[in-house]
């Protein structure tokens, strides 16, 4: 139970008042010592003085001389006057104003005992060896008995003033503490229930709890966003790959039928439905940041120049034509692997999807933030409809519909986008219609 209680805030905070609260016992402690033996000093200081001004006494007239003025004191006695007692060598009465309840004996005596009329009492004493007998000063100690309880009392109501703050202070912080922790609470019930549009509110303080909400907010965010891509995968391959397992399953049955030509079709068909799967599950790798471990410094400047030196021959082929205008000295932290990936489904999107003759460029920019690597073409482009949805697994726009592909390559490639803390989207100017990828620098 109290190793519980200490790992909650109220338990720290607690921990903290009876902190405070020993620091400050153990700060009036030293402070009521040394005011203490201040106050005892002054008390010593003046049965000093005053056994000097008697002693001068003895040298005018004798132990005579010291009892007159004893007496001549006593017959001035006030609250704060000190008390006398002189003795001779057997110890009688000279003259006195109390009667000691404490041997005399030479020297400081800082309790000296006793008796003035029915009241008894506590001095500071100071005893000096005198010719012919013994005098002693005492300063009554009421007042520094006084002082001292008023200082143990100051403490002790400041000791009981900061635990009942430390204790008030436990209850507000832990109420707060709890309420706050309850809508986060709330919010993660409501969200195993299901209702993954719950999100943990927040004031606006800009707190340690606040900063916290934000940091959910943000990871429910991306869990929401990978369980929407999780259904829509799950729908696109429930939907697209049943054309393809169509036709494989209409092969196999020709080929069973006796049609040897349709082995090597649903031959061809199987190994496009392992290129599908491979591509969702690289797709998959890179939305779930597994290559991250990879990445290192990248010459982007240098890939860029490779990638359009190993394309070219096939630009040139199809009848189309790329030039490139890349800014040198642009590096990156990224996998130097899945960036040529990207770059190369973009160019093999441009061989595939537009009509000889047509310019394509290859350009990349670094703003203050960012690099953008941009691939444009001045081909037929694709319709407004198709453009929002071309990023989505097997998103086709209709004009490509009649080409080889499976609708994978601009998901990998905003998929390699996101892998490296950027994004990919479409660019469209007056005469050409391109994709970019941007990649924080």
């Amino acid at each position: 139970m109290l190793a519980r209680l200490w790992r909650s805030t109220f338990g720290i905070v607690v921990l903290v008042a009876l902190a405070f609260s020993a620091a400050t016992l153990a700060i009036g402690a030293v402070a009521y010592e040394v005011t203490h033996e201040a106050l005892e000093e002054q008390l010593d200081h003046r049965v000093a003085v005053e056994t000097r001004a008697l002693i001068a006494e003895v040298r005018e007239g004798g132990l005579a001389g010291v009892a007159d003025a004893i007496r001549l004191r006593e017959d001035a006695r006030n609250e704060a006057s000190l008390d006398y007692l002189l003795v001779d060598r057997a110890g009688r009465p000279i003259a006195a104003t109390i009667s000691p309840l404490t041997p005399v004996e030479p020297g400081y005596q800082e309790h000296f005992g006793f008796r003035r009329g029915n009241n008894t009492g506590v001095g500071q004493a100071l005893a000096t060896p005198l010719s012919g007998g013994m005098l002693v000063v005492i300063a009554d100690r009421r007042d520094l008995a006084a002082i001292d309880r008023t200082l143990a009392s100051l403490f002790a109501i400041a000791l009981a003033a900061m635990l009942a703050l430390g204790i008030g202070a436990a209850v507000l912080v832990g109420w707060l503490t709890r309420r706050r922790l309850s809508r986060i609470d709330a919010t993660a019930q409501a969200i195993i229930a299901g209702d993954l549009t719950q999100r943990v509110p927040r004031d606006g303080s800009d707190s340690e709890f606040d900063r916290l909400a934000s940091t959910l907010n943000r990871m429910l965010d991306r869990m929401a966003a990978l369980m929407d891509n999780l259904r829509q995968v799950s729908t696109d391959v429930a939907h697209d790959l049943r054309t393809p397992l169509t036709r494989l399953c209409n092969q196999l049955d020709r080929a069973a039928a006796g049609d040897t030509d349709a082995i090597e079709a649903a031959r061809r068909q199987a190994d496009d439905l392992l290129e599908i799967f491979a591509a969702l599950l690289r797709i998959a790798e890179v939305e779930g940041l597994a290559e991250r471990r990879a990445l290192g410094a990248v010459d982007l400047s240098a890939l860029l120049e490779d990638m359009a030196e190993t394309y070219r021959p096939d630009f040139e082929a199809a009848g189309h034509t790329l030039t490139i205008d890349v800014m040198p000295g642009l590096h990156i932290e990224g996998d130097r692997r899945l960036l040529a990936q990207a770059l190369s489904n973009l160019l093999e999107n441009v061989l595939r999807h537009t009509p000889p003759g047509t310019k394509a460029t290859l350009a990349a920019t670094a703003t203050q933030d960012a690099i953008e690597v941009t691939l444009e073409d001045d081909g037929p482009g694709v319709a407004p409809a198709d453009a929002k949805r071309l990023f989505q697994r097997f998103a086709r726009a209709e004009a490509s519909r009649t080409t080889d592909g499976h609708g994978l390559g601009l998901a990998l490639v905003r998929a390699v986008a996101i892998g490296h803390g950027g994004d990919a989207l479409l660019s469209r100017s007056e005469r050409a219609f391109g994709v970019t990828i941007r990649l924080p620098r």
